[in-house]
């Protein structure tokens, strides 16, 4: 252990920057996926969100990245 170096709070930085830079957009993602399921790539046969399961998976994941947007913007307006 040096004293330069908080090994501490190197840690939560490095998570933080994981979970927000790669996690939030994977989640967004998955949001999609889900929100195409019951889609037909082609043939038009089926509109985008016509499976309801889709729709409130789609939901949560978009709340999440929401939810993980306005924690960043009041962790930058509070200061700490």
């Amino acid at each position: 252990m040096s004293s330069w170096i908080d090994l501490h709070a190197l840690w939560r930085i490095v998570l933080v920057g994981v979970i927000a830079g790669a996690g939030l957009p994977a989640v967004f993602a998955i949001g999609l996926r889900a929100l195409a399921i019951g889609t037909t790539e082609g043939q038009g046969e089926a509109k985008l969100g016509s499976n309801p399961v889709g729709v409130a998976a789609a939901g949560v994941c978009f709340a999440v990245v929401l939810a993980g947007i306005a924690w960043g913007v009041y962790m930058i307006v509070d200061g700490t």
